[in-house]
């Protein structure tokens, strides 16, 4: 049985391992779409996460891949001044604090006063 039924699969089975990573992916996407960076600079940040993570003793057998996306996206989101490192601390800070307060099996959310 899969673990999350609606993701999209390829021949080896589900392309992402947990939600979040179709959420960061989406997240790039969208952005791209907007025109807000190229793929060309995108790819160029991701390939630079993933190259700092190798140097650092990751061995690069793709289950980390996301994180280094989501990475790569919190940089770009910083060098195109869509974000800034207090903004993603405190949102990082909001969603541990959700996360330990949600009931195991609930969707975790942020209320309304959060979310600024």
């Amino acid at each position: 049985m899969q673990k999350f039924p609606h993701q999209p699969q390829d021949d080896q089975g589900p392309v992402f391992n947990e939600p979040w990573e179709a959420q960061a992916f989406a997240l790039v996407i969208a952005l791209h779409e907007q025109e807000l960076f190229s793929w060309q600079e995108w790819a160029g940040v991701l390939n630079e996460q993933i190259a700092l993570a190798q140097a650092g003793g990751d061995p690069d057998l793709g289950n980390t891949y996301y994180q280094h996306w989501l990475v790569a996206l919190e940089t770009i989101s910083q060098q195109k001044n869509l974000s800034n490192e207090e903004e993603l601390l405190r949102r990082k800070s909001q969603w541990t604090v959700a996360y330990l307060n949600t009931p195991h099996g609930k969707p975790i959310e942020l209320s309304a006063g959060e979310n600024s």
